[in-house]
């Protein structure tokens, strides 16, 4: 779920800044499938598409709508371009599995802003974004949810889903770092875990093979 760091080129500040000014987070649609969109179309569909677009640079316009007009059209015509799909500017199935394995809808963005907010708020920048990087890491690894929202909620799987502090609301350095991993930065270097070896009794999280230390935390695979 990483963006080619070739056309990341919108700057993280404008985005978190549209992200901290949204009045009401844009749920993505909960049909099985989203539909096929094209100029003209309307839909909860739209927001999701136009969301993602945003987060990896492609869409400029500050409004998210339920309208796909020139702007969305011409903005998913350069993603298309970029991973190897015709670039008919239509929304179609194949354009949606691409989008959506390198790019997180808002919902998606703000779990993800909210774990690294309850499991590393006091860590360094680069050790939050190395939160980040572990769920988005055990997306593509074997024996983990395939989604942002199963890593997260997976039961276990992090101790602040448990005691509800995932439950606080994310600050900007948060988003700021959800974002930068969703970007491609990853100072955990492909880690599937991390833990903290002052508090840490758990045998076999000492057994797994450790990569890197940042801050209080040893990420590890």
């Amino acid at each position: 779920m990483l963006i080619n760091n070739q056309i990341y080129k919108y700057s993280i500040s404008i985005i978190l800044a549209f992200m901290m000014t949204v009045a009401m987070p844009l749920q993505a649609a909960k049909a099985a499938a989203p539909a096929t969109l094209s100029y003209g179309s309307y839909g909860p569909d739209v927001p999701d598409l136009q969301f993602r677009l945003k987060t990896m640079g492609y869409f400029d316009n500050t409004a998210i709508t339920t309208f796909y007009g020139k702007m969305t059209e011409e903005a998913v015509r350069k993603f298309q371009a970029d991973y190897g799909l015709k670039p008919d500017g239509v929304a179609e199935e194949k354009t949606w599995t691409e989008l959506k394995k390198v790019s997180a809808n808002q919902e998606e963005l703000d779990l993800l802003a909210r774990i690294v907010y309850a499991e590393a708020r006091g860590e360094s920048y680069k050790g939050q974004v190395a939160v980040a990087a572990v769920v988005l890491n055990r997306l593509d690894a074997d024996g983990f949810p395939k989604t942002i929202k199963g890593v997260i909620e997976q039961s276990g799987a992090f101790t602040a889903v448990d005691d509800g502090q995932y439950k606080l609301k994310p600050d900007s350095t948060a988003y700021k770092a959800a974002l930068d991993a969703l970007g491609g930065n990853d100072p955990s270097q492909g880690a599937l875990y991390y833990f903290n070896p002052k508090t840490a009794t758990s045998k076999w999280i000492w057994s797994r093979k450790q990569i890197v230390h940042i801050g209080n935390h040893i990420f590890a695979v």
